[in-house]
């Protein structure tokens, strides 16, 4: 016999201006099975939650059902009340009184009577309801952050910082992702090797971080808690366990025509190399595709002059396999190339270059060591022109998103120009200028009024050249579209943020869901923004949309604070409302037939395959199983399940049919 008591909350006047909660509580206490029905104007205070504890003890009540706020806001608070007075959690049940009824209707009759049938209806459902207890999951505490941008180094330091093990893999030769390739940062202008490299420095020799350079994430298996990582670690043919990072190899290189990745191009290195100067690991990998012991069979000199026998041409990729408990995406972003733009040339102007070029050659480190050079001739340009946007906000060429760092770097690059270059000029063709962060606007403000860059609002529709010049064709719509041309020395191109070539195959490789550009997407924009739709796995930096260094920092210590939050316990605690096949007796077993669509259907890959085997060990039949660990308890398997052995708990088919039966009765 079921005894279940109604408590109606007020809700101060949110509820209690439009319905009648009094009536409400009148009517609740007639239903078949109320044993004890109130009001009160604040259900959730402390005198509620009392109110709540003692009618529980006193009337021995088997459920509760609560006509109040949304679920959301307050159902963990009543569920907690609940178990602190001995009733299973579970046992609850909230009536969304203010947002299903008083906030979309005026006061009357109707509205009240309306919240008398939500009631009645979590009154029949919480009469099917069964006690449950919560999942127990344990937890490899174990930290896998895949990127070694500025975004990967700060979460790894946070989380080995409160104690936790990391395994940092970066794909290419050294971390520091593109922070390492700036010359100085926006708006105070720092030196951005100066505050990158102590913090690479501080990974590499951090006791809690595993870094692997050169490697990529191979396969991902498990749930979160207890994942399952295989990393591939590509042949570097040299053995770190005996390389000093002398250096002498690099010298010695014949191979000293191979277009820097680092410098983008602008400069070269060697086939056996190391990024740049302050790299980390400092130590080189040989590019196989240019050396020329691969290409022709033939050279060997590096391995000749090493002193410490580290060059090792027959060393293969490793595959190695790491148990981690969770994840941190960090792989962040690229930007378009300039051979994008048939209107700017297709790339074959050797002086139309892209900000991130520009950037090398500002940079100290960079192949003309800081001096603004043309790269065609190596002249001083005395003349540049800078376009913001370029493939950002473009329908046209499939890239509808403001890239969001373009009228800030923009802006620095116009700044270092005209202090590098006396006496130069230098021109900004914009759309908008969007400076929403703390002293970007100055920042802007100072580029125009104290160095006097001039900023032309309006397009440029063609580059071509011309004596030796760029002819730059573009409009100022501040001045009635009026047509205008200038003869640049260089032109500079803000090109629109892009996610990286393999994003899509990794998001796939991961289960976590990708937007129509590739980049990753969170769970919630803004409930959930570090968060994926896999449980486990955590986004931070640009990978998941253009983002500067403030952002990309914050979003990085977020991430962590989630992996730190989820090692803060052995066992991970989840809510036990999430699928189940269901099982019978012999000889049935279950309803499911082992159709596997559910399994297809799953968004979380929580479906696997069980075998019922017989006591010979003869397999009797295959059905699905649910994962508890992944299950999110959407109910996409429910719906697809044909022989209907699938169902939600707390959500089951008698409980819906019981709320609608009572709502047609």
């Amino acid at each position: 016999m079921s005894k279940i008591g109604v408590f109606i909350c007020h809700c101060g006047e949110n509820i209690s201006a439009t319905v009648d909660v009094e009536k409400v509580a009148e009517e609740a206490a007639k239903f078949d099975g109320v044993e004890f029905a109130t009001h009160y104007k604040y259900m959730c205070s402390d005198p509620g939650q009392t109110l709540i504890k003692n009618a529980i003890r006193e009337k021995g009540l088997t459920g509760v059902v609560v006509g109040s706020c949304s679920p959301r806001m307050h159902e963990p608070t009543f569920r907690k009340a609940c178990a602190e007075a001995g009733l299973n959690p579970y046992m609850c049940e909230m009536a969304n009184l203010r947002e299903h009824c008083s906030w979309v209707h005026e006061k009357s009759e109707e509205t009240t009577e309306k919240a008398i049938v939500l009631i009645k209806m979590l009154v029949e459902k919480v009469k099917k309801n069964r006690s449950l207890n919560a999942i127990k999951v344990p937890i490899t505490k174990k930290a896998l952050v895949l990127g070694g941008g500025i975004a990967g180094i700060q979460a790894a330091l946070d989380i080995a910082n409160a104690g936790q093990q990391v395994i940092l893999v970066e794909k290419d030769p050294s971390i520091g992702g593109h922070m390492s390739q700036l010359s100085e940062t926006f708006p105070t202008l720092d030196c951005s090797q100066c505050i990158l490299t102590p913090r690479m420095v501080e990974v590499a020799q951090h006791p809690n971080i595993k870094l692997y350079n050169y490697a990529e994430l191979e396969k991902l298996e498990g749930f979160i808690g207890n994942f399952k990582a295989t990393i591939r670690l590509k042949a570097k043919s040299v053995d770190y366990s005996i390389c000093t990072g002398c250096g002498l190899c690099t010298t010695k290189c014949p191979s000293k025509k191979i277009p820097s990745e680092f410098n983008e191009g602008l400069g070269m290195r060697t086939a056996i190399y190391t990024p740049f100067p302050q790299a980390v690991p400092n130590k080189p990998v040989i590019d196989r595709e240019n050396c020329n012991y691969y290409k022709k069979g033939v050279c060997k000199i590096c391995q000749k002059v090493c002193p410490t026998g580290a060059i090792q041409y027959d060393l293969p990729d490793e595959l190695i396999t790491e148990d981690i408990g969770a994840i941190v995406i960090a792989t962040g972003f690229n930007v378009l190339k300039t051979n994008f733009f048939p209107e700017y040339g297709y790339g074959k102007y050797p002086d139309v270059i892209t900000g991130l070029q520009f950037e090398r050659l500002a940079s100290a480190s960079g192949p003309t060591l800081g001096e603004i050079r043309r790269p065609s001739d190596g002249k001083i340009p005395q003349k540049i022109v800078f376009i913001a946007c370029a493939g950002s906000r473009d329908q046209a060429k499939g890239i509808p998103y403001c890239s969001k760092i373009c009228c800030m770097y923009t802006a620095k690059h116009a700044m270092l120009y005209q202090h590098k270059v006396h006496g130069g000029e230098s021109y900004v063709f914009y759309m908008d200028i969007r400076a929403g962060g703390k002293n970007y606007e100055e920042f802007i403000r100072r580029a125009i009024e104290d160095d006097g860059v001039n900023y032309v609002r309006g397009r440029v529709a063609r580059i071509y050249e011309k004596d030796g010049k760029y002819i730059v064709k573009g409009v100022d719509t501040l001045l009635g579209s009026k047509q205008i041309e200038i003869e640049a020395d260089m032109v500079v191109l803000a090109t629109a943020g892009v996610a990286n070539a393999g994003a899509e195959e990794l998001a796939q490789k991961m289960h976590v869901s990708y937007d129509a550009y590739h980049f990753f997407a969170e769970a919630h924009p803004k409930l959930k923004p570090v968060e994926t739709n896999t449980a486990g796995i955590y986004l931070c930096g640009a990978c998941q949309a253009p983002k500067d260094i403030p952002e990309t920092v914050g979003m990085a210590s977020g991430a962590a604070a989630k992996v730190i939050g989820l090692f803060s316990n052995d066992e991970l605690t989840r809510e036990p409302l999430i699928a189940v096949v269901n099982r019978c007796a012999p000889p049935v077993f279950s309803t499911c037939v082992g159709c596997f669509m559910c399994q297809t259907a799953c968004p979380y890959n929580a479906i696997e395959r069980e075998e019922i085997k017989s006591r010979n060990g003869e397999v009797i039949k295959t059905i699905a199983k649910v994962n508890p660990g992944l299950c999110q308890g959407c109910g996409t398997c429910v719906a697809f399940c044909r022989s209907k052995a699938i169902d939600i708990q707390g959500y089951s088919n008698e409980q819906m049919f019981a709320e609608v039966m009572a709502m047609l009765n």
